[in-house]
């Protein structure tokens, strides 16, 4: 897909990797629909960029796990900007959900986490689908990460929810092909918390064969190019600077 000039929807794209992608998506011609939840001043100052390479942007408040919400979110955004031609599901709250679960509090974080991974994301594509098909064409990327492929103590619902996502995106290109491509990419270390300390830092990035730290860009390009290719769907883009190889190199030299 030719991206200048068509409208891409990113949720969760006012931050941190999602914010990459909205400018490298803006960077490439299209028009962007920042989804936020939270996250007003951000969303000013990305919407900000944006139009300075020269698109539109549209910055939308709207909690995905709520289906009104997102229904009403693509028609202003098609209102506005015209059709979805991609949608990057990018949002995710990253929450700790220890098993087994203790009290309410920590089942409304689990229901938190699940239903903006998996029904957050069903309902945006559920959403920009008939449009897509009915032009013909439509991208769709959703963002995974490497709890596809190892458990991640104390993130039981967030692996879930990945783990469903990667089910979907698979789902999805087979539903809505041949004129909708659905693709994943899956990061790895791309973007250290600002907790962490110098050391930890250091500890994760020799986990890659690359041994360093990738970037919130690494991803973002990830998704142009899969939004950009058109003979790629049903795919798990992987971007992890060789992460899992060096873990299944060392498992084997042991």
């Amino acid at each position: 897909m030719e991206l200048a000039g068509k409208t891409a929807l990113i949720t969760g794209g006012a931050v941190r990797v999602g914010k990459a992608i909205t400018l490298a998506l803006a960077r490439a011609g299209a028009n962007v629909v920042i989804n936020y939840h939270s996250s007003q001043e951000e969303v000013v100052k990305t919407a900000r960029e944006a139009e300075a390479l020269g698109v539109r942007a549209l910055p939308i408040r709207a909690d995905v796990a709520d289906r009104a919400q997102v229904e009403t979110m693509v028609r202003e955004a098609e209102r506005q900007l015209g059709g979805v031609d991609v949608l990057v599901n990018s949002a995710s709250p990253f929450l700790k959900t220890p098993f087994p679960v203790q009290d309410e509090q920590e089942w409304e974080r689990w229901k938190k986490v699940l239903d903006v991974l998996i029904y957050g994301s069903l309902f945006c594509a559920n959403a920009v689908a008939p449009g897509m098909k009915q032009r013909g064409v439509g991208v769709i990327v959703n963002i995974l990460d490497l709890v596809l492929y190892e458990p991640w103590r104390d993130f039981t619902a967030h692996a879930m929810g990945k783990t469903a996502l990667l089910a979907l995106t698979r789902q999805l290109a087979l539903e809505l092909a041949p004129g909708v491509r659905v693709n994943a990419v899956a990061p790895g270390a791309v973007l250290a918390p600002e907790y962490l300390s110098e050391e930890r830092r250091a500890a994760i990035a020799q986990r890659n064969l690359l041994g360093r730290w990738g970037r919130a860009e690494d991803v973002a390009e990830a998704v142009v190019f899969l939004a950009r290719s058109d003979f790629i769907t049903g795919e798990v883009l992987v971007v992890d600077g060789g992460e899992r190889w060096n873990r299944l190199a060392a498992d084997s030299a042991d």
